[in-house]
Parts: C-alpha cells; sequence; structure tokens
C-alpha cells in the first residue's frame, strides 16, 4: 500500500520504520530539515514538503503535535485519500478534520525520549492502537483499512469513540504526566532527597522527563477531561491525607489502599481465547468499552481478544 507518514519524531519515524519493514511503499516528511536529512540517511523516501509527501497515497498519517494540525491539514487541500493521526487527544482532531476522510488514531507506544533517532520499527509490537469509531461519522470500511494495517504491526487495535477515549486517557496518562513533574519538583533545591531517591520515585517520575512543550500540549488539548480527572485524583489524594489525622492512620491507610493494590495486581488483565467479532460499529464499540480488542483483520472477518475477567463476568 502507498503511505505518507507527515512528522518523522518518535512515533513518526517508528510508523515510518515499520510500514517499509511490513513492505509498504511509504513516503514521509518533517518540518524541520536536518530531520529529513536523518531519516535519508537512514533509507527512507522522504518529500521536501506535505503535497510531495501525500501525491497519490492511500493512506497519510499525521504525527505531528497537535497545535502544528491545523497548519498541516491546509496542505491536504485536494487530497482525497484516507487520513489517520497519532495525536493523544482525540476530540479536537476529530473537529479539525470534518468533511475528510478520517479515522482518528493514537498508538499508547510513547516513552519519554522522542525524535527520529528514538525511533525503532518494533515500537507497536503488542501496543494497544486506539482507532475511533464514530456511530455516526466514521466510515466503517476505511476503519477496517487501518485496522488491517496497524494489527500487522502487531498492534491490538482497540475501537472506541474520541470523548471515551479522551477520558480515559485523562485518567492513564495525562494526570500522570502532570503528577510526575509536580513529584519530580521536589527534587529542586533539595540535595539531600535526590541522594535517597530510589525506584520508587524513579518509577514515578519516569514521564516527568518528556519534553514539557508535547506534556503541555497534550494536556492542554485534553484540558476539559485532563481537569476532570485531576480533580478526582485530589479528592483521592484529600481522603488519604484524612487517615493521616487519624488516631490509627496505619490502619486507615491500610484500608484504603487496598483498592489501588488488588487493582495494580491485576493489570494487566490476562486475555481470553480469540473469537470472532463481527464488522458492525457497535459491536465493535462494545468490544473496546469491555477492555478488547481486536487482532487481525482478513476483510471483514476480524479476530478479537477480551480480558479474561471480563469473559467470566459475561
Amino acid at each position: 500500500m502507498h503511505t505518507a507518514v507527515i512528522g518523522l519524531g518518535l512515533i513518526g519515524g517508528s510508523l515510518l520504520r515499520a510500514l517499509a519493514a511490513a513492505g509498504h511503499d511509504v513516503v514521509g516528511f518533517d518540518a524541520d530539515p536536518a530531520t529529513r536529512e536523518q531519516a535519508r540517511a537512514a533509507g527512507f523516501q522522504v518529500a521536501d514538503s506535505v503535497p510531495q509527501a501525500v501525491g497519490d497515497s492511500a493512506v497519510t498519517a499525521l504525527a505531528v503535535p497537535l497545535p502544528v494540525l491545523p497548519h498541516v491539514v491546509a496542505d491536504l487541500d485536494g487530497y482525497d485519500g484516507l487520513v489517520t493521526d497519532v495525536t493523544s487527544v482525540k476530540g479536537p482532531v476529530r473537529d479539525l478534520m470534518k468533511g475528510r476522510r478520517f479515522v482518528g488514531g493514537h498508538p499508547m507506544a510513547g516513552r519519554e525520549t522522542s525524535g527520529f533517532a528514538a525511533s525503532e520499527a518494533g515500537l507497536f509490537d503488542g501496543c494497544a492502537w486506539v482507532l475511533c469509531l464514530e456511530p455516526h461519522g466514521t466510515d466503517l470500511a476505511d476503519w477496517l483499512v487501518l485496522a488491517g494495517l496497524f494489527t500487522a504491526m502487531g498492534a491490538r487495535v482497540v475501537p472506541v469513540t474520541a470523548a471515551e477515549h479522551d477520558t480515559a486517557v485523562a485518567r492513564i496518562s495525562h494526570v500522570p504526566h502532570l503528577f510526575a513533574a509536580v513529584l519530580a519538583e521536589q527534587l529542586l533545591d533539595n540535595p539531600l532527597a535526590g541522594s535517597l531517591a530510589a525506584g520508587s520515585f524513579r518509577d514515578g517520575t519516569r514521564v516527568a522527563a518528556t519534553r514539557p512543550e508535547l506534556t503541555a500540549a497534550m494536556c492542554g488539548g485534553n484540558a476539559g477531561a485532563v481537569r476532570r480527572e485531576l480533580h478526582r485524583l485530589i479528592g483521592a489524594l484529600e481522603e488519604l491525607k484524612k487517615d493521616l489525622e487519624l488516631p490509627d492512620p496505619i490502619a486507615a491507610l491500610t484500608h484504603d489502599l487496598r483498592l489501588g493494590w488488588k487493582a495494580r495486581r491485576a493489570w494487566p488483565p490476562a486475555p481470553g481465547e480469540p473469537e470472532p467479532v463481527e464488522a458492525d460499529v457497535q459491536a465493535l464499540l462494545a468490544l473496546g468499552r469491555s477492555g478488547g480488542w481486536v487482532t487481525s483483520v482478513n476483510g471483514a472477518e476480524l479476530v478479537a481478544l477480551r480480558p479474561e475477567t471480563d469473559r467470566k463476568s459475561s
């Protein structure tokens, strides 16, 4: 398949590599001349503009930060191929792309490093790749094309609406980025804390090493959901603070920490047995809402997995 990737940072560069490794004819573009040269030196086809890159491609993936997207979309005027993206916020992109052949996407495969030099073809192997499916806005045939493309790379395709995605990632990605940044700030002007910090601090602050511009664009672009989830988290921390004021704080904390202990020990859930799923919008959305994902696409024949816990309860 003739494809194009616009933006060759960590995700876009990895997608360029993965598509090429899978045998697709892929052309890349990045606004940064140095990045374009890096990609060319690595042996990839790289265009000098967005229109030149997309050309007559069947699929174009936009891998640029949310604030840059409107400028890139303007360069797609006249392009009638299928467009997807990898942005970590889906609602604003869905609204921006109205009137185009578009399926919103988000591979959950980021890391704290960035740039083409950090990219790798195997980045998406086993990762959850959200493909948005709007009941009255997504062409199912287009969705199936992309689901087939990404499952062939080893990704687990998760069908959800843009709104469902934005709420979920605010909870498990965006708010944790903010929390990690606040935790990391505790090292400032505190050399003793820096010398004592070990595993729990390292694990809790890993994503604080993400470039601030990327975290700000991610959280600011999803401000409504992030605000709600941040409020919920602060409320939970306030409850723990109250535990510390009780006559027996150890007993109170043990009780309130048990839910988190159980949840973390059960994650990630073991998948159940492969099962067919109908190529139908509502059936696919029900799969995604249950925590399930599509593993392979052969025309209209789809194979899915669900968490074993969900299968037992259904």
